[in-house]
């Protein structure tokens, strides 16, 4: 069988592979790209251990033919750190002891991204709906609703220091105080 040429991007960088076409993106990222990150737990969609993004949407590579990929654009957990530095998920997934084995936490660190990129301040209760779909055994998901709400408050930190850079004042608001000649 003739393997099918895709032209993507991942993680930022552009990327070809050639993958038969009914190869799952997931053994595409894993045996052909040599991007680990994402695991499969169960290969039906149901643990999200395997969970990346495609155009920004959330979905399960195990889930997604790899040809379907060709022309857009996937976020794998490589993908969430920046310059050597670890996404704020990722250092408070470690603060908050919110990993264990480890075969969940790429999923649910890609989910968490993919909520925190539409809704920056979400509530302990969207935090967990939206991360229903990963599953773990080890550590319970109380620690993981904490790291995500500390990323959350860290980003919202970081926005609003650097609005206020960006405006030129330090409460990130513009002085409307007149100058008296």
């Amino acid at each position: 069988m003739a393997g099918v040429h895709v032209s993507t991007t991942i993680n930022g960088d552009p990327v070809e592979f050639v993958c038969q076409p009914g190869e799952v993106l997931l053994d595409v990222l894993r045996n052909r790209i040599g991007l680990t990150g994402a695991k499969e737990g169960c290969g039906t969609g149901d643990c999200g251990a395997c969970s990346v993004t495609v155009d920004g949407r959330l979905v399960c590579a195990c889930l997604v033919l790899g040809a379907e990929v060709e022309g857009r654009s996937v976020t794998t957990v490589e993908g969430l750190a920046s310059g050597g530095e670890l996404h704020p998920l990722q250092r408070k997934f470690i603060e908050h002891a919110a990993l264990q084995c480890g075969i969940c936490t790429p999923g649910f660190l890609v989910a968490a991204k993919a909520l925190l990129d539409r809704n920056a301040s979400p509530s302990e209760e969207e935090i967990r709906y939206a991360l229903a779909g990963n599953l773990c055994r080890c550590t319970g998901y109380d620690k993981i609703v904490r790291a995500v709400q500390a990323a959350a408050s860290e980003l919202a930190t970081d926005a609003t220091r650097k609005s206020g850079k960006a405006s030129g004042s330090k409460s990130g608001r513009k002085s409307t105080k007149k100058q008296v000649a």
